[in-house]
């Protein structure tokens, strides 16, 4: 049995596969190293049924995750991991090399994440490489929900917002200014919090205010995340993530005015990743029997 975890900084996704060839998906909350401890961890882990019933039958783990990108920050997640899943073998990886191993084609190419963060790479089919830093969301995140969700909550609170989206966000959420401030300053999940708001977003996508918004961030994102790839005009650039998903239209815009060709686009790679693992497996399996 082999389990599959794509983790960003709102939720996990889990895909375990038997040996029957039979897949089963289920979901916790996103586990960051940043934020959280093994103790914690564990006791989502302990509270879903599925996971339970596969902890002790399971031979590989790969865990990829937002923060994962230490031996030190993995060690947090692996810690939990390995007390959980008692016999099998675990892995944790970063997120970019999820999004890398999800898309890979065959061909060389960028891959982007553009979910709660944003992030970008390179893969040669060897390596995962990364031109220039993810920054996090205070710093960085270009592009991504809590990018966009801290714009539009803060146009909410200057009261900058159209006055249609500004009664409408009111209606919707009742937010005051100090609750606002105590989830941003005063919570280990602000970027969550922020990210939160891309279910107000998306369904005003068609908002005038909605499109420049998203535009300039994806321009943005693709300024520093994209152009800085010195081939990023001769290679396919692919994307997960859900902002990716929603707001293709726009991504497509922004590619063919900055040059480079849009690739896939997945919303959930964890079974793109799954069955990157299995083929691995087989691989593997065949080279050992030869």
């Amino acid at each position: 049995m082999i389990i599959v975890a794509e983790s960003g900084s709102t939720k996990c996704d889990w895909l375990i596969s038997n040996q029957a060839g039979a897949f089963l998906e289920t979901h916790t909350m996103g586990f960051n190293p940043f934020f959280h401890q093994p103790d914690e961890i564990l006791t989502h882990l302990r509270a879903n049924e599925e996971l339970t019933k596969a902890a002790h039958q399971a031979s590989a783990v790969y865990f990829y995750g937002a923060g994962c990108s230490s031996a030190d920050r993995n060690e947090v997640i692996l810690t939990a991991l390995r007390q959980f899943f008692t016999v099998a073998h675990c892995e944790v990886n970063h997120d970019l090399n999820a999004s890398a191993f999800a898309t890979w084609d065959g061909r060389p190419a960028i891959t982007c994440i553009i979910g709660t963060g944003s992030n970008s790479c390179y893969y040669d089919g060897n390596k995962v490489s990364e031109q220039v830093p993810a920054l996090g969301y205070i710093l960085g995140d270009e592009g991504s929900g809590s990018y966009f969700g801290r714009k539009i909550v803060s146009d909410y609170l200057y009261k900058r917002l159209p006055s249609e989206l500004q009664t409408a966000f009111y209606e919707q959420y009742k937010l005051q200014k100090e609750e606002i401030f105590h989830q941003v300053y005063n919570t280990n999940k602000a970027n969550v919090f922020l990210a939160s708001f891309m279910r107000f977003i998306v369904p005003h996508k068609d908002h005038t205010y909605m499109r420049e918004l998203v535009y300039e961030g994806l321009s943005h994102f693709a300024e520093i995340h994209i152009c800085c790839f010195p081939d990023y005009r001769e290679v396919p650039v692919h994307f997960v993530g859900s902002v990716a998903f929603y707001f293709t239209e726009i991504l497509q815009q922004v590619a063919e005015e900055k040059g480079f060709t849009l690739g896939k686009i997945d919303k959930n790679p964890g079974m793109s990743l799954l069955k990157y693992h299995l083929a691995k497996e087989e691989v593997h399996g065949n080279a050992d029997k030869a």
